[in-house]
């Protein structure tokens, strides 16, 4: 895979990383590139959609996609520039989720025939049969996190299971905000990893 001659030093320092991570599974490459890009997705997410955690969750989703497809990523662009797409990508996907069209479900519409038409919204509490097979993925997941190495356990628990910030779980395992977010996203793959090993449909 040639490198394009006109990309900046940087890019092409990226480029060796990308090389490394995907050929040589180099974790330190991954944590390189991490680092290095890390704040500037952060931020054009935050600017997306206004708030911390979210941009925090969409910012890991973000790398997580990219390190899954690395072996796409062709040289001819800066790796910046093929992972700002695919943070955009993300960031339109999550806003498309979140844009709900709300309307009063007590009064009328206007029918075909000039009539009215009353709404009649289903509830969306889960059946019986629906809470159960919830309830079975949830403690599914909760053996998987038990799985995990212990800081990468306290990790998903304090995160998820206490619905910490990212700032909180600093504070209470004293670590820099930096390394709780780096090891979040790795306990996260690893997470999806053991998932997908067992072939869990969740």
């Amino acid at each position: 895979m040639e490198v394009k001659k006109t990309l900046s030093e940087k890019a092409k320092s990226d480029h060796e990383l990308v090389r490394k991570a995907a050929e040589e599974a180099d974790q330190s490459a991954f944590t390189e590139l991490l680092d290095r890009h890390r704040d500037s997705i952060y931020f054009l997410f935050l600017k997306m959609v206004n708030n911390k955690d979210d941009a925090d969750d969409l910012t890991i989703e973000t790398f997580t996609k990219a390190f899954k497809s690395l072996e796409n990523y062709q040289p001819t662009y800066a790796f910046s520039t093929w992972l700002y797409r695919i943070a955009t990508n993300n960031g339109i996907d999550f806003l498309r989720k979140k844009k709900l069209q709300t309307f009063s479900i007590d009064k009328t519409v206007p029918g075909k025939d000039g009539g009215e038409l009353s709404i009649d919204i289903k509830s969306k509490q889960p059946d019986p049969e629906e809470e159960l097979i919830r309830e079975q993925k949830k403690e599914s997941i909760r053996q998987i996190v038990d799985k995990l190495k212990p800081r990468y356990k306290a990790l998903i628990e304090l995160r998820y299971y206490e619905d910490m910030s990212y700032e909180e779980i600093a504070e209470k395992l004293d670590l820099p905000l930096g390394t709780v977010k780096a090891q979040l996203f790795r306990a996260k793959d690893l997470l999806q990893q053991i998932i997908q090993s067992r072939n869990e449909k969740l």
